[in-house]
């Protein structure tokens, strides 16, 4: 059988921090990146006499999670997960195991697609153990050393249904989850903090059969380029050992972003290895009707609606393919308030779509923190020709970066629009220095705009606009 005839199988589990101000059972700072061991006390050190509280905040945000992915919320249980390893103080994980908060949901994906969502249950975060030598994993490491301060941190845990059919679409569903997470102020949604980890869920079965095939666990995997790599690294090493004959074994698997391969961790533990039992000092939670319509009520507008709100914007012929990507990025990254803005002010909707899904994006911190008149205002000069696209993206950098008002920063740098006749001079120059090729723009071959364009703003210092050379050029063939 070709590696086209095995289907891959994917479920995510994907762990989503809170965004709260304290940790789940304690009073300790919940913040990435200060010193170590410093955010910590006696309960999230599981020390003996410690009692745990519940965050109240974090309920709430789990609400808002099992309401944005279509769950029904039910009283909830938290249990004691037993297993020992030095980054969880106490021996056990308090979290949610039979009865948790949120189950039976779906996530719907751009193309129209949905995934079950099995549950979404709390849990308290592990602390974080650093090996340190070698390669940076525990075999080959010449000591660790463990910070307590992510222990306790409050987690979502989003189970989906084994829904999944590709690496890409696996991609694209954590995608559409972090951009919900993110609308909703669940989560900051930074993978590259350790806000979003996966891990995935992968089997193989042959053609269009039913059966389920074995699953390994490929753990952690924190960004979505590795997301896609380890699904399909671990999608084709099980084909190949099922082309040879050979058995799949359940296991957990490290995905090595150096080797670009996955590699066994351990045999996969079942639910009785870790021995759960009920958590006996914390009571059954259980919001009531009032809450649970509180945070309906309050649930902001998802990413699907956000992105056919841009699209509208973008008038009845409906978007290019490249800007059904610049929807999704801006979505994604919460700036599509920028546009709409922007377009209610009557800016052109693909300028500032492009400038937003490009230039902000590469500073998305910054640029949702931008003054939005000013941003606006920039677009403006843009628009009337007072600052090139090229000058447009400097200001727009000196904007994000210092503040102030684009006319002023514009000034700063030198950027006077040229009048019109400095503009008609410096064409016809161009075009008197170049016969041969404006013969051939007359005669049709229009990818020479391009040509003739860059001669123009070398001659103006960059400062000419392109449409008004573009415009010229048209005027002159006549």
């Amino acid at each position: 059988m070709s590696v086209e005839a095995w289907e891959p199988v994917v479920g995510l589990e994907v762990h989503c921090e809170l965004k709260t101000a304290t940790k789940l059972f304690c009073g300790c700072r919940n913040a990435f990146g200060d010193e170590p061991n410093t955010n910590i006390c006696p309960v999230c050190l599981g020390l003996p006499g410690s009692l745990p509280v519940l965050n109240v905040k974090a309920v709430e945000l789990a609400m808002f999670i099992g309401n944005a992915l279509h769950c029904e919320i039910r009283p909830s249980l938290f249990h004691r997960k037993n297993y020992f390893y030095p980054d969880m103080p106490k021996d056990y994980q308090i979290s949610q195991y039979d009865e948790p908060i949120n189950v039976n949901g779906w996530l719907e994906l751009p193309d129209g697609q949905r995934v079950g969502i099995v549950r979404a249950h709390m849990e308290e975060d592990t602390g974080k153990t650093s090996h340190m030598g070698g390669g940076g994993r525990i075999h080959d490491a010449d000591h660790a050393l463990v910070d307590y301060n992510r222990a306790g941190v409050p987690l979502v845990e989003i189970v989906s249904a084994p829904d999944i059919r590709s690496a890409a679409q696996a991609r694209r569903y954590v995608e559409e989850l972090r951009a919900i997470l993110m609308a909703i102020r669940a989560s900051d949604g930074r993978m590259e903090e350790g806000s979003l980890r996966v891990d995935a869920n992968v089997s193989v079965r042959a053609g269009r059969t039913d059966e389920l095939g074995t699953r390994c666990e490929v753990k952690n995997l924190n960004s979505l380029r590795s997301l896609a790599r380890a699904i399909e690294h671990e999608t084709e090493r099980q084909v190949s050992l099922l082309e040879a004959g050979e058995p799949v074994l359940q296991q957990t698997r490290h995905w090595d972003e150096q080797a670009q391969k996955t590699v066994a961790l351990r045999s996969k533990e079942e639910a009785f290895d870790y021995r759960y039992f009920p958590e006996p000092d914390l009571v059954l939670v259980a919001p009531g009707p009032d809450w649970q319509y509180q945070v309906a009520l309050c649930l902001p507008p998802m990413p699907a609606e956000r992105r056919a709100k841009l699209t509208e914007l973008l008038g009845a012929g409906g978007p290019t393919a490249a800007q059904v990507d610049q929807v999704a990025t801006v979505v994604a990254l919460g700036l599509d308030t920028l546009v709409v803005e922007a377009a209610s002010s009557g800016i052109e909707v693909p300028l500032a779509l492009a400038r937003t899904a490009n230039e902000a994006a590469a500073d998305a911190d910054r640029a949702r923190e931008v003054d939005r008149a000013a941003y606006g205002t920039l677009l403006r000069m843009e628009q009337e020709g007072m600052l090139t696209p090229t000058q447009a993206k400097a200001v727009l950098a000196d904007l994000f970066e210092n503040g102030g008002h684009p006319a002023d920063i514009a000034r700063r740098k030198g950027f006077e629009a040229l009048g019109a006749g400095t503009v008609v001079a410096a064409v016809a120059d161009v075009v008197s220095a170049h016969p041969e090729e404006w013969a051939r723009y007359c005669q049709g071959e229009d990818k020479l705009v391009g040509f003739f364009t860059g001669l123009v703003m070398q001659a103006t210092d960059k400062k000419a606009n392109g449409k008004e050379v573009a415009a010229e050029l048209r005027r002159l063939r006549g």
